[in-house]
C-alpha cells in the first residue's frame, strides 16, 4: 500500500533503500535530511510494507499539533485516502484514528501517556521521532522511556530519529547498543541558492513596524510569496494589523500558528491564487515541520519563543529569546525550496556571527516537576534512563521536593493517588493539583480551572504591572463576566475562558454558575492548593507580607489586598531586589488551616506569662515562618503543669510563694544549725531546692497556676518537715519575737546567725535590767534603740552597761527633742 503511489521527486527518495537496510538490520537509525527533503511525509509511507513491520503500526511523533495534522493529511493525500484510513493523527485536542489506521502521527506527549499505560506498545513496529533537533522535553522523555522499555522487554520495535539539523553523533550513540552507534543515513536534499540580506531593526522600533517595513521592501524588490518568522501569535496579530495598512491590494496576509482555527491554518499553507501574492506570518512551526507552498522570500525577525522556568510563578512559561544560527539557516532555507530565493534577516551581520549555534536543550532550562512526576510513575531511576542531556540533578531534586510538598509523591518517591490523577491532566503539577483537589468541589472546581488558565496564559489585565491590581479574584470575575474592569482585555479573557473550559472537560469538572462572592471565597483557597509554599501573612504595615519560607513580598499599600491578613503570592517579581507581588489572592485563617492540613504545626506549651504573672498555656499554630494564630489559655492540672510551677519556684528561689514568713523561719533554723550543729536541718535555698520533689511537689498535685501557689502555706510545710518536738524547741531556743516590758512584741532578725537583732523604742525597755538573749541566754541580741519617732539612737549588746554609761547623754538629747515624754535617770529601775 505504501508503494501504491509513484515515486516522487522528493530528495529523501534517494536514501530510502539505505534507511530500509539500516532498520531491517539494527532496528535503530538516524536520518538527517534538510527541510523540504520529504522525510516527514515520505519515510513512514515507504517503510509501511517492510517485512519486519509485518502489518503492525508505525507511530510518528511531531513536536506540534499543526505539524501532526499537516503531516497526516499530506500522507493521506499521497495515498488518495481520507485522514483516519491508513494514516491518522492524534493531538491533545483531536483524534482522527480509525480501525484500519497503520500510521499514527502523534504529538509528543501522547507517546508518553501511551508508554505509561502500555510500555510494550503492543502492535507497534516502528516509532519515528521527527524534528528531534528541537530537543523538546517531551521528545527527550518519551525517547528515554521508550529505550528503557525496549531494553527491559526485549522488544523488536524499531526506533528512528529524524531531523533537519542534528547532532547525529550524539543521537547515534544514544540509539546504539553498547559501544556500537546506530547507523546514520544522510539525505543531501536539493537546496537552491538563497541570497542572505541584513536589515537590522533600529533601536526603539516596534517589532511590527520594522517587520512591515521589511516586508514592503521585500515585495518591492523581489518576486514570490513572503514567509515571515515571528515568535508568537501576539506578534503575528500585531504585524498583520500593521501590514493591512501598508500592502498593495493584490497581496493577501495570512496567519499561521498552532493556536489558530484549522481552516485558517489550512488557508495559510496553500499557494497564492493566480495574479496575487501573499505574506504568511508564522511562528517557528514553519521552520522545518511544515511546507508552505510558493515561498521565495523569508523575513526572519530573529526571535524565538521557548519554554523557561519563570521564578515569579514557579511554572515553565514561554519567553522570547534570540534565535540560534541553526534556526536562522533553516528559516532562510525555506526561500530556496523550489527556486533561488532571498532571506531578510532583521539583525546585523556582526550580530549574526555572535548568535548561539544552537539553543540549549529544554530539559536544562525548564521546571522539571512534570519530568520528575513522569519518571516517578515510570519507576526507573532517572540516572538509569538514557538521555542525550540528563536532567540537571539539582533541578530534578528541587522538583521532587515540590511534588512531595504538593502530596504528589509519597515518602518513598512514588506517585500518590493524587499524583497519578494530576499526571493525567495537561497542566503543570502545581496547577494540576489545584484542579484535581477541587474537581468535586462545585464552584471551587470551576474557579480552579479558571485560575489555572489565568496562570498559564498572559495576564488579561493590560497595563504597567505596578499599576494593576494584584487580586486574581478580580481577573476571574472579569473572565467569567461577573464584573468589569478597565484593564481587562476581553479578547484575552475569551481565550482564557476557552482554555478553562478545556481544562474542566479533561478534569471532569462541571462548569457551574458562580457568583462574585463564591469567587472571592474560592480563589485564595484553590490557589493555596497549588502554592502552599507561597502563603504570606501581613506584617504590621499594609502591603508588607512575610512568606512561609521567611522571605518578604510587598505591593502597593492602596491595593485592596494590602490589608488582608493572609494572601497566596502566585506571581512574585524578585528582579528588583525586593520581591513584588504581581498576582495573588486573599484568604482567611479557616481556609489556610483547612487547605494546608498536616502542614500546620501546633505548638502547645506552658510558660510563665510576665504580664499576667501567672502560668498560662500558649497554643500557637504555625506554617513555616508564619504564625497563624496564638491563644493564651489557663493551664490544665497535670504533670506538665506541676513541672512548670516547680520551675518557676526554682527560678524565683521561693519568692513566688510569698516567702517572707518562710524566710524568717528558715533563718531561725539556720541560727540554731550555726550554733548547735547538724542536729538542725540545712534549710538553705540550694538544699531545699535539691529535694523539692520530696517535700513540696506532692502539695502541687491538681494545681493550675499562681492562685494555687498563693494558697500554699510554706512555713507550715517547713514546720511539718521539722516535726512537733523540734518545732517546740525552735520556739524556745530561737523565738520569732521578743516581748519588751512595754509595747508590742518585736520580731527577732536572724539574718546574721552570729548576731540576731531586734529594733525597739528605748522607752519600751524602761524597767529592763537584763540584756535580751536567745538560745537559752547564750546569745545576746543586738538591740537597735529607737527614738519615739523610730529613728536610730544607738546599737548595744549590753543594755545594763548602756543604762549606766552613755544613757545620761542620750537622755539629755531625748529630753530636748521630746520634752513631753518621761526620761528617767535610771531606766532599769
Amino acid at each position: 500500500m505504501s508503494d501504491g503511489f509513484p515515486p516522487t521527486d522528493l530528495p529523501v527518495e534517494e536514501v530510502i533503500d539505505d534507511l530500509r537496510a539500516a532498520l531491517a538490520g539494527r532496528r535503530r537509525a538516524v536520518l538527517v535530511a534538510p527541510p523540504g527533503a520529504g522525510k516527514t511525509t515520505l519515510v513512514p509511507l515507504r517503510l509501511l510494507d517492510e517485512p519486519w513491520v509485518a502489518g503492525r503500526r508505525i507511530v510518528m511523533l511531531e513536536p506540534r499539533r499543526l505539524a501532526a495534522r499537516a503531516a497526516a493529511r499530506r500522507m493521506a493525500e499521497l495515498l488518495g485516502e481520507e485522514v483516519g484510513d491508513t494514516v491518522g493523527y492524534q493531538t491533545r485536542d483531536e483524534r482522527r484514528i480509525g480501525p484500519r489506521t497503520r500510521i499514527e502521527v502523534l504529538t509528543e506527549g501522547i507517546l508518553t501517556r501511551r508508554l505509561q499505560t502500555d510500555p510494550s506498545l503492543e502492535g507497534t513496529a516502528l516509532v519515528v521521532f521527527d524534528e528531534v533537533h528541537e530537543r523538546n522535553v517531551p521528545t527527550d522523555l518519551g525517547l528515554a522511556f521508550l529505550l528503557d522499555a525496549l531494553a527491559a522487554l526485549g522488544s523488536d520495535t524499531a526506533v528512528l530519529a529524524m531531523s533537519a539539523t542534528l547532532d547525529s553523533v550524539g543521537f547515534a550513540d544514544l540509539l546504539g547498543e553498547g559501544t556500537t552507534p546506530a547507523p546514520v543515513v544522510h539525505s543531501a536534499g536539493r537546496q537552491h541558492p538563497v541570497d542572505i540580506r541584513f536589515a537590522p531593526r533600529a533601536k526603539g522600533d516596534r517589532l511590527e513596524d520594522a517587520v512591515a517595513a521589511t516586508v514592503v521592501r521585500a515585495l518591492r524588490e523581489d518576486e514570490g510569496d513572503v514567509l515571515v518568522f515571528l515568535p508568537g501569535i501576539g506578534e503575528i496579530s500585531r504585524a498583520a494589523t500593521r501590514l493591512a495598512a501598508d500592502l498593495p491590494g493584490d497581496v493577501d496576509v495570512h496567519r499561521l500558528a498552532g493556536a489558530l482555527p484549522l481552516a485558517e491554518q489550512d488557508d495559510a499553507l496553500r499557494g497564492s491564487r493566480p495574479g496575487r501574492r501573499r505574506v504568511v506570518l508564522s511562528t517557528d512551526i514553519a521552520e522545518s515541520s511544515l511546507t508552505v507552498a510558493g515561498i521565495r522570500i523569508v523575513v526572519d525577525a530573529g526571535l524565538a519563543r521557548v519554554p523557561r522556568l519563570d521564578p515569579r510563578t514557579g511554572l515553565t512559561e514561554l519567553v522570547t529569546v534570540t534565535s540560534s544560527r541553526a534556526s536562522a539557516d533553516q528559516r532562510s532555507g525555506r526561500a530556496g525550496r523550489t527556486s533561488p530565493g532571498v532571506a531578510w534577516r532583521m539583525w546585523s551581520r556582526i550580530e549574526d556571527a555572535t548568535r548561539l549555534a544552537h539553543l540549549p536543550a529544554e530539559i536544562g532550562q525548564v521546571d522539571l516537576c512534570q519530568v520528575a512526576l513522569e519518571i516517578a510513575a515510570w519507576g526507573t531511576e532517572s540516572d538509569q534512563l538514557r538521555f542525550l542531556d540528563p536532567p540537571p540533578a539539582r533541578a530534578l531534586a528541587l522538583a521532587r521536593e515540590t511534588l512531595a510538598m504538593l502530596r504528589l509523591l509519597d515518602d518513598a518517591g512514588r506517585p500518590t493517588v493524587l499524583g497519578l490523577a494530576v499526571l493525567g491532566l495537561p497542566l503543570h503539577p502545581r496547577l494540576g493539583t489545584m484542579v484535581a483537589v477541587h474537581r468535586d468541589g462545585g464552584a471551587r472546581g470551576w474557579v480552579a480551572c479558571v485560575v489555572a488558565a489565568l496562570l498559564e496564559e498572559r495576564d488579561p489585565f493590560r497595563g504597567r504591572p505596578d499599576s494593576l491590581p494584584v487580586d486574581l479574584a478580580l481577573r476571574v470575575k472579569a473572565v467569567l463576566g461577573l464584573a468589569g474592569h478597565d484593564a481587562h482585555d476581553r479578547g484575552a479573557g475569551r481565550r482564557i475562558l476557552d482554555i478553562a473550559r478545556d481544562i474542566a472537560r479533561r478534569a471532569g469538572v462541571a462548569t457551574v454558575d458562580v457568583g462574585p462572592d463564591s469567587v472571592d471565597e474560592a480563589c485564595g483557597r484553590v490557589l493555596l492548593s497549588a502554592y502552599p509554599d507561597r502563603l504570606a501573612r501581613r506584617r504590621s504595615s499594609p502591603g508588607q507580607f512575610v512568606m512561609r519560607g521567611g522571605g518578604e513580598v510587598r505591593f502597593d499599600t492602596k491595593d485592596p489586598l494590602a490589608r488582608e491578613e493572609f494572601i497566596v503570592a502566585a506571581d512574585v517579581d524578585a528582579r528588583r531586589g525586593t520581591s513584588s507581588l504581581r498576582r495573588g489572592a486573599g484568604l482567611d485563617l479557616d481556609a489556610v488551616a483547612d487547605v494546608l492540613g498536616d502542614d500546620v504545626t501546633v505548638e502547645d506549651h506552658l510558660s510563665w506569662n510576665r504580664e499576667r504573672d501567672d502560668l498560662v498555656r500558649r497554643v500557637v499554630r504555625r506554617v513555616g515562618a508564619i504564625t497563624l494564630d496564638e491563644r493564651l489559655l489557663p493551664a490544665e492540672p497535670g504533670p506538665a503543669t506541676v513541672a512548670e510551677l516547680v520551675s518557676r519556684i526554682r527560678a524565683t528561689s521561693f519568692s513566688v510563694l510569698g516567702g517572707d514568713g518562710a524566710n524568717h523561719l528558715r533563718r531561725r533554723v539556720a541560727f540554731l544549725r550555726r550554733h548547735l550543729g547538724d542536729e538542725w536541718p540545712d534549710w538553705s535555698t540550694s538544699a531545699l531546692l535539691a529535694d523539692l520533689d520530696d517535700w513540696l511537689v506532692p502539695h502541687l498535685v491538681g494545681a493550675r497556676g499562681r492562685a494555687d501557689l498563693d494558697r500554699l502555706d510554706l512555713p507550715m510545710l517547713l514546720l511539718a518537715r521539722l516535726g512537733w518536738d523540734a518545732s517546740v524547741r525552735l520556739d524556745d531556743m530561737a523565738p520569732p519575737r521578743w516581748t519588751p516590758p512595754k509595747g508590742r512584741p518585736v520580731d527577732i532578725d536572724y539574718s546574721d546567725p552570729d548576731a540576731p537583732s531586734i529594733a525597739v523604742r528605748v522607752q519600751h525597755l524602761f524597767g529592763t535590767r537584763a540584756h535580751p538573749t536567745v538560745l537559752g541566754g547564750r546569745v545576746p541580741l543586738r538591740v537597735h534603740l529607737l527614738s519615739p519617732a523610730d529613728r536610730p539612737i544607738q546599737i548595744t549588746a549590753d543594755l545594763p552597761g548602756f543604762w549606766s554609761g552613755s544613757w545620761a547623754e542620750v537622755r539629755r538629747e531625748m529630753a530636748g527633742r521630746y520634752p513631753k515624754h518621761d526620761w528617767p535617770v535610771d531606766p532599769g529601775a
